[in-house]
């Protein structure tokens, strides 16, 4: 049965303009038959009163004329009708004695009704109003019965051959005028539906036009897109057409992050296993050193290993971060946090001023301890080591509405312009020979970075020769 149904929309379209002209013409056929059935019955059985009274006054005698029981006998001779009666009606005479009836044909003539038209006649109720009666080889009349005072019941027909007629004519050329309808409303709708329809297919060509990019590697870049045309938001098609749009314009976006993503990962790796490498390639030099000069080379070892075992636990730490692992959260007090770093950085660096700039009041966030701890010691440190001794560094606490920001500042010469769009980027170190004069595996912001975005916040860094600032912000 399915397959019977049409399956494209086009189809089902025209299908259902087809459908409904179709209805429209059987409803409007229906109630015109109707109508005009009823009108003609109504001026049918206008015509049958007036044949009634014909019939009436000729049995009754009235106008002067002669009696119908004057000129025949009822019980034994065909029984005139009244003059005036049309062709093809009816006259039957039913008395206490006999009756009998007859009927004018076509030729003018009068046939003698048979005894099983007259038994229908006979039950016709005598209240003179039009009925239809079936009568045998006759067909289907009108009849109104009568009875006069001297207790005759006098009815008077006329056919119905006329009114069906018409009306079986009229229904042939309703029908033939539905069939013309609907074939008419077919091309028409078919033609009006696929001119409706071509921007429809305009966007269907260009989300296939996407399905056969290479969308599986590498960087996507822009794709195809729905022309403007196609985009307006009044019309069903421009909707679709803005949708596909907006998907579209999303997907390069998740493509580009998933490719962008992927790079990071080969990058990180790349620049992991160089990190590695240095101390391995150092603790077997050592280790070598000491076998064939038996030496103590523990020292150097263990101080390697201890490097090499800092930069594995701050790969781990970005790598639980990277996968949303929920941090502890407990209330943390800034200023006590940020008052013992900066001490701590004066102790092991102290050929550089250290400032504190706190607030009065206590400042708390929910908050990993330790993880804060670490963020805001990786600041201090990359501020010792990258500015020359003398250079005044300053951590600072401040409340804004909705956030609580922490910043280091120094006065030191500033970053690069180069790098301050990727200083937060891992293994990122503002010496491109990446010599270890200075120390660190370049992890140090990124996981500043890590840590404020885990707790919800942000990282950001402004920096001027002269004057750089690292600020973290954390929601209160």
């Amino acid at each position: 049965m399915r397959r019977l149904l049409p399956t494209t929309l086009t189809a089902r379209l025209v299908a259902t303009t087809v459908a409904l002209v179709v209805a429209a013409s059987l409803l409007v056929a229906l109630v015109a038959a109707l109508v005009m059935r009823s009108y003609l019955t109504d001026r049918l059985d206008a015509q049958l009163g007036e044949s009634m009274d014909r019939a009436q006054n000729a049995v009754q005698g009235a106008g002067g004329g002669p009696r119908i029981a004057d000129r025949f006998d009822p019980c034994d001779d065909v029984p005139l009708p009244p003059r005036g009666q049309a062709a093809g009606s009816i006259t039957a005479l039913f008395s206490e004695d006999c009756s009998s009836g007859s009927r004018i044909t076509s030729s003018a003539r009068l046939q003698r009704l048979s005894s099983t038209a007259l038994a229908s006649l006979a039950d016709v109720p005598t209240d003179a109003e039009p009925r239809t009666v079936s009568l045998e080889t006759l067909g289907d009349y009108r009849v109104a019965a009568t009875r006069t005072a001297d207790g005759t019941v006098v009815v008077q027909g006329l056919p119905t051959d006329d009114v069906d007629a018409t009306i079986a004519r009229f229904a042939w050329w309703e029908v033939l005028l539905g069939v013309t309808g609907a074939l008419a409303a077919a091309l028409a709708g078919s033609w009006v539906v696929q001119r409706q329809l071509r921007p429809l297919r305009d966007v269907a060509d260009t989300a296939h036009e996407v399905t056969t990019l290479s969308l599986d590697s590498g960087e996507v870049g822009r794709t195809v897109r729905v022309p403007d045309r196609l985009t307006d938001p009044t019309t069903e098609v421009g909707r679709v057409g803005e949708s596909l749009n907006q998907l579209l314009q999303h997907v390069e976006r998740a493509l580009d992050s998933r490719h962008e993503s992927e790079q990071q990962v080969r990058q990180f790796l790349a620049d992991a296993s160089h990190e590695l490498r240095t101390p391995l390639a150092t603790i077997r030099g050592y280790a070598e050193l000491a076998r064939h000069t038996g030496t103590d080379q523990l020292a150097k070892v263990e101080e390697e290993a201890q490097r090499m075992s800092v930069l594995v636990d701050d790969m781990l730490l970005l790598a639980r971060l990277d996968s949303g692992r929920p941090l502890e959260r407990r209330p943390v007090d800034l200023v006590r946090l940020l008052a013992e770093t900066v001490d701590d950085a004066r102790v092991v660096t102290d050929d550089h001023t250290w400032r504190l700039e706190l607030p009065d009041e206590t400042v708390e966030v929910d908050g990993d301890a330790q993880r804060l701890h670490q963020a805001v010691t990786n600041l201090l440190r990359n501020a010792a080591r990258h500015t020359p001794p003398g250079t005044t560094v300053t951590g600072g606490l401040g409340i804004e509405a909705d956030a609580v920001v922490l910043s280091v500042h120094d006065d030191g010469p500033g970053l690069s312009p180069d790098l301050v769009p990727v200083v937060f980027e891992r293994f990122t170190r503002g010496d491109d020979s990446r010599t270890r004069a200075l120390g660190g595996a370049g992890l140090g912001t990124s996981l500043v970075r890590a840590i404020a975005e885990a707790h919800g916040g942000s990282a950001s860094v402004v920096s001027t020769p002269g004057d750089t600032t690292f600020t973290v912000r954390l929601p209160r």
